[in-house]
């Protein structure tokens, strides 16, 4: 469900206070472990994590105005998504994501291209999401953007 909030701080206060919980953590799960040089932006109604355009003047090669997007987390009707396009554009890291998400919960990997979806907003596994956060280097992610485009 895509937001009309201008500002994160908005977009979270419109949510159902179970769902802004589950955001809220995730969120700082991301923070916690972005690397440096990525930045948090409201991106598509929803909470963002891009390159800025002072890192990669190329941008999103749909929208070129928009800066070059990496990660989203949203509340969708019947779930939490985080949408990771560094999953989307390297199956070495779809690989170790889908190994690893057995460990770190008992509900079953629900999982689209480069989309996670979370239908049990309490369990949530935030470690692991912080881990594949912290996996990709802005560098990294330009570059398989980059290669991903030439295909």
């Amino acid at each position: 469900m895509k937001s009309d909030a201008l500002t994160i701080d908005q977009y979270l206060k419109e949510l159902p206070d179970d769902r802004r919980e589950a955001i809220e953590n995730i969120r700082k799960s991301i923070l916690k472990n972005l690397p440096q040089g990525f930045q948090e932006v409201l991106s598509y109604g929803m909470i963002g994590y891009v390159v800025p355009h002072s890192i990669y003047p190329n941008g999103y090669h749909c929208n070129t105005k928009l800066p070059l997007p990496f990660i989203t987390i949203g509340s969708q009707k019947n779930f939490i998504s985080l949408h990771h396009l560094g999953l989307y554009f390297d199956e070495n890291l779809v690989n170790w994501f889908s190994s690893k998400y057995a460990t770190h919960s008992k509900n079953k990997l629900d999982m689209g291209k480069g989309c996670v979806r979370f239908k049990k907003i309490n369990e949530i596994p935030l470690d692991l999401i912080g881990e594949l956060v912290s996996k990709i280097s802005v560098e990294n992610y330009i570059e398989t953007y980059e290669k991903s485009l030439k295909r």
